[in-house]
């Protein structure tokens, strides 16, 4: 069994191919969450979970996405209702870039709420702003999962320690993310996630391809060979940690 906790099949780079493409992911992959960015992307995904039995959607407001956060909201809020609404995502702070960072906290902070209220767990994203993340998610203290990650040891075992989850993308099969790597060491198997971030992210061995669900496995397998197990165990493993995470078990099938 082998699920995506973090795709965005709605992206433009999927019109040209989409269900085509979902037909050959959804031959071997159990589940697909697929994450918004904005209002109207999250309208697109909570589309697509509905389409297909497989996927279920993650709504929210990206951190770069956060100009019209104000006017977005009511649409998350409302969107968040949905049976097939997963989680609030992705959400959090992005500094790599200049950006108004009082704003992007007032919409992480509100999106927060939202979670709390609809007893949802959140997808998080966080570039260069590491402490401003933390001191938010312990205030909060939401379930969920910090996604893409590619930080110290250090970074994790504080992310472990508030409950959350650690998602991995094809990135980390990248002998060069060495903070990444080493981090792998302290993270409880049982809170590792897997994920593609698809169209973007894919494994080394596929740099410059456009990702998709299928190239899962070799994320998989270069976690299993840094845990010391089996393929097959860490990736059934994987996706039961998903499926916990984001209450989509196979009672809801």
């Amino acid at each position: 069994m082998i699920v995506d906790s973090h795709a965005h099949y709605d992206d433009p780079a999927f019109d040209a191919d989409r269900d085509e493409v979902l037909k050959r992911v959804f031959e071997v992959t159990h589940r697909v969450i697929n994450i918004g960015i904005n209002a109207e992307r999250s309208r697109s995904t909570a589309e697509l979970a509905y389409k297909y039995p497989q996927m279920y959607a993650a709504v929210g407001i990206h951190p770069l996405e956060t100009d019209n956060f104000e006017k977005e909201l009511p649409v998350i809020e409302k969107l968040a209702e949905l049976e097939k609404v997963a989680a609030i995502g992705e959400i959090g702070l992005d500094y790599h870039i200049p950006a108004d960072r009082e704003r992007q906290k007032a919409a992480f902070a509100a999106q927060l709420e939202i979670a709390g209220a609809h007893s949802l767990p959140v997808v998080i994203h966080t570039r260069n702003a590491w402490e401003d993340t933390f001191e938010i998610l312990e205030r909060y203290r939401p379930k969920g999962v910090v996604h893409s990650f590619s930080g110290s040891a250090q970074t994790a075992l504080r992310i472990i320690r508030l409950g959350m989850y650690i998602g991995f993308t094809g990135f980390i099969t990248d002998p060069n993310v060495k903070k990444g790597n080493k981090a792998l060491s302290v993270i409880p198997a049982e809170r590792i996630l897997i994920e593609t971030d698809a169209p973007c992210q894919p494994p080394v061995s596929h740099r410059g391809e456009r990702c998709d669900s299928l190239m899962l496995p070799e994320t998989a397998a270069h976690i299993a060979a840094a845990k010391g197990t089996e393929t097959e165990f860490f990736a059934a493993l994987a996706a039961e940690n998903t499926l916990r995470l984001f209450n989509i078990g196979r009672d809801r099938e």
